[in-house]
């Protein structure tokens, strides 16, 4: 019966898909509504469901960590950005990964770990309060929603131009499966599947670089297509060397903006404080293991491109060749029946995937959106359940909630945070279970709201416009906000909640004003040359400054924390646990400092 609603979906593709293409994606579906239900059994607490029982290794939890990551956002996205700026968007891999994943590891991971937090926004409400932990997990939750519909649309656009499958139809069958295993499985079982998710996207995803490769004539041959195809398309080639100016590159930015916008500030801020990714860590069985897991993550991070960044360029080697073939425009100016950048991984896709190499391909890519979904469901359905019901709805409506909550937070304004034991004290056996229930219902309440979300990605000339625009709005002032709290105990609540506030406002104030007004466009990326993206660079950048400026000066406006308060949140006022008996190679600075080796290295090859 599958097989034949499948065979029945796919009349009106571009290609006709085999037996054995039809059989590999019924079995991967299959495959992880399995995972989900056999997981069930193993979440009987909210630890269970939330944190995965904080019992992962260090592997797993890095696969996990970066597989969360390799959703649309990598696959389609910026594949299409690939195709419209060059190997630039290798940048948002490389320095726009690496070292904020180091810096999460070896600076920030001890204070998530040793807090024993539930949630990125847990750990706003120890260090600064409940008024920040509630502006925190409602940013942080209207951005999951927002960047799961991205995966959802992304992957009905794959199965439209592949496939020919309807757009609707390839939204929910996905939404379904990905709500059925992590209402399921919670945590636990979105992991496992991440991480087969993870070895099947660059299975199935290597196809189209090493056929694309072989068409093209090697690296040097794809360049020299590259030059011939594209106007000014030896700016296409390099990553460092054209931006000493804004109008040498075809992203209109300079590297001031990629240094401080994109490898400071939005990378810093999406690697150590949105919660997608921050949550696969913290369920690490030990700290070792947590901070671990974030470099063992940007090794393989450093390889991603292979798969991404490489299909678009190849796309602007071999879809065109002297104005014949086919010619991507942006999805905002495209006409009916136009390809726009969006379209360039599943066109190659078409062009080099044959029996059952194409249902690999598929499978990889549908793996790919639906570990995406997952990601931001899950990390939504804990941020929902722990910081914004808990303590803010629930109390409504049991009054004797909001009497355990006081007490909470009278007890952790007495003792340290560790004593806290995870950012609440224990709650009851019966309330275990009832936040357990909510997990599961809102799993499937965020699955449903995030369809609604999927649309509005269309609207932007590429995925990844709308994810930086997104980035720019809620994680580069949360990521001022955290910084500040780690790492200066003068911040305090006022100035923490004022200035994310602040941060927040700023930056979709300033996209409104280039929305309505694109002549702000030069102001707010200091050149008329700057393309959207750049605009996301500087966004992020001058929120972020925002954010930490007003924090600073209301601070120090406002009474200090008492020490004992900071404990296990703030350098200076915590002991790390000491890694002495560790030997050279089993400390994570070590591997930390060689993935840094690593990457400038890479930069070098490719400047």
């Amino acid at each position: 019966m599958h097989v034949a609603l499948f065979a029945f979906l796919a009349n009106s593709s571009l290609i006709k898909m085999s037996g054995l293409d039809i059989a590999i994606v019924v079995i991967y579906f299959a495959a992880v509504l399995v995972i989900g239900w056999y997981l069930k059994g193993r979440t009987a607490t909210g630890e269970d469901f939330f944190l995965a029982g904080r019992e992962m290794t260090a592997w797993v939890a890095g696969l996990s960590f970066l597989a969360a990551n390799l959703g649309a956002l990598e696959l389609m996205g910026w594949a299409a950005s690939a195709y419209e700026y060059g190997i630039l968007a290798t940048h948002w891999y490389w320095i726009g990964a690496i070292p904020a994943m180091i810096f999460l590891a070896l600076v920030m991971m001890p204070f998530y770990y040793i807090s024993r937090t539930h949630s990125v926004p847990g750990y706003l409400h120890l260090r600064y309060g409940e008024p920040t932990r509630a502006l925190g997990a409602i940013c942080f939750g209207f951005m999951t929603v927002l960047m799961s519909g991205i995966n959802m649309y992304a992957m009905a656009v794959v199965m439209k131009v592949v496939l020919g499958w309807n757009l609707h139809f390839s939204i929910w069958v996905s939404s379904i499966t990905v709500a059925i295993y992590v209402a399921l499985g919670g945590l636990t079982s979105a992991i496992f599947n991440e991480v087969l998710q993870f070895f099947l996207i660059w299975l199935g995803a290597l196809v189209i670089p090493i056929l694309g490769l072989k068409e093209a004539g090697g690296w040097s041959g794809l360049k020299a297509r590259i030059i011939a195809n594209v106007t000014h398309g030896a700016t296409y080639l390099h990553m460092w060397s054209t931006l000493g100016s804004f109008r040498n590159n075809p992203m209109g930015i300079s590297w001031f903006g990629i240094v401080f916008g994109l490898g400071f500030v939005i990378s810093f801020g999406y690697w150590t404080t949105d919660f997608l990714v921050v949550q696969r860590v913290i369920t690490a069985k030990n700290l070792r293991s947590a901070q671990m897991a974030p470099i063992i993550g940007a090794f393989f991070k450093m390889a991603v491109p292979l798969i991404v960044i490489l299909p678009g360029l190849i796309g602007l080697g071999v879809l065109s060749h002297n104005g014949h073939g086919i010619q991507l425009v942006s999805a905002a100016t495209a006409k009916p029946g136009q390809y726009t950048y969006n379209d360039v991984l599943p066109l190659l896709l078409v062009r080099y995937a044959g029996p059952g190499l194409l249902g690999l391909g598929v499978t990889a890519l549908i793996a790919g959106f639906m570990s995406g979904m997952a990601g931001n469901v899950s990390a939504f359905a804990t941020v929902w359940t722990y910081d914004i019901y808990r303590p803010l709805i629930r109390p409504l409506f049991r009054p004797e909630a909001q009497s355990a909550a006081a007490g909470a937070g009278a007890d952790s304004a007495q003792t340290s945070a560790v004593s806290t034991q995870g950012d609440e004290v224990a709650a009851a056996a019966g309330d275990d279970q009832h936040y357990l229930k909510m997990g599961r219902w809102s799993t499937i309440v965020g699955v449903l709201i995030s369809i609604g979300t999927a649309y509005i990605a269309m609207h932007f000339s590429s995925i990844m416009d709308y994810v930086q625009a997104l980035f720019s709005f809620f994680v580069a002032p949360l990521f001022g906000t955290i910084v500040l709290g780690m790492l200066w105990k003068r911040a305090t609540p006022a100035g923490g909640f004022w200035g994310l506030l602040a941060g927040t406002i700023s930056s979709i104030s300033m996209f409104l004003w280039v929305k309505f007004q694109p002549s702000a466009l030069s102001i707010i990326a200091l050149s008329h040359y700057a393309k959207p993206m750049a605009q996301d660079m500087y966004q992020a950048l001058w929120s972020w400054c925002i954010c930490v400026g007003v924090t600073v000066l209301i601070s120090y406006a406002t009474a200090p924390l008492p020490e004992a308060r900071l404990q296990g949140l703030v350098y200076g006022c915590t002991e790390i646990p000491s890694q002495s008996h560790l030997r050279w190679y089993q400390k994570p600075f070590f591997w930390g400092m060689l993935a840094i080796v690593v990457l400038v290295i890479l930069n070098i090859m490719f400047w």
